[in-house]
């Protein structure tokens, strides 16, 4: 019996590892975790409470105060904060760019970065963020540096907010994809890299099937290399 990995992918903003963790999952019969929305839901709270994205101590205090449950349901991963769905609430453009000023927060980084590998330490996961295979599991199995081209990450998520009925236009959203690129690789904690050991899948010119077909290989290929 092959043994069940740890799946790392990793990512700038827009990339297509979200759809990627979920399709591979599937397809393995794995559990998806979107570390993303973890940190969506401390600053969706983060919000409601008027807490200062530039009070360190006080953001971190509220991640520890905070229950963020993700539960697969009809075949889709919901979102808990609190014990209330905050699915759809996390995934506005104003929370997402509350997120990643969240996500420089060392205090907050340490309490969500427990909570993951709590999650995945028993394998059978995938995993995606912007740091997973550096930082919370240095030893997966299987890492995955996924990328595209800004201009066609800018346009995916444009199409996302449309799609949604977001009022927002596609050059803005290539600004978005180039500040969040600056802050996310540029932040002294946790910043995006490509760990030395990961696979760079470049998908901007592939449909997402089919890089979910190819990372499936991968784990494969790797999982047997371990039996054997």
């Amino acid at each position: 019996m092959l043994r069940k990995l740890i799946i790392a992918i990793d990512g700038p903003v827009g990339s297509g590892k979200s759809t990627l963790a979920r399709r591979v999952a599937a397809l393995m019969g794995y559990i998806y975790i979107d570390t993303g929305a973890m940190y969506r839901a401390v600053a969706i709270k983060a919000l409601r409470r008027g807490v200062s994205f530039d009070a360190a101590d006080e953001l971190a205090a509220l991640a520890g105060a905070t229950r963020i449950d993700l539960r697969a349901q009809d075949g889709t991963q919901r979102v808990f904060l609190d014990g209330e769905d905050v699915t759809a609430a996390i995934r506005t453009p104003e929370v997402a760019q509350a997120a990643s000023k969240v996500a420089v927060v060392p205090g907050v980084r340490k309490v969500l970065v427990a909570e993951q590998r709590r999650a995945g330490e028993q394998g059978g996961v995938v995993m995606e963020g912007r740091d997973i295979g550096s930082v919370v599991f240095p030893d997966a199995q299987l890492k995955i540096f996924l990328t595209a081209s800004p201009e066609v990450r800018a346009e995916r998520r444009w199409r996302e907010h449309q799609q949604k009925g977001d009022a927002i236009d596609l050059p803005r959203t290539l600004e978005e994809i180039h500040e969040r690129d600056r802050r996310d690789s540029s932040r002294d904690m946790s910043p995006l890299v490509r760990a030395t050991d990961a696979v760079v899948v470049d998908s901007t010119a592939m449909e997402p099937e089919e890089v979910a077909r190819l990372v499936v290989m991968l784990a494969n290929d790797q999982a047997g290399a371990r039996a054997s």
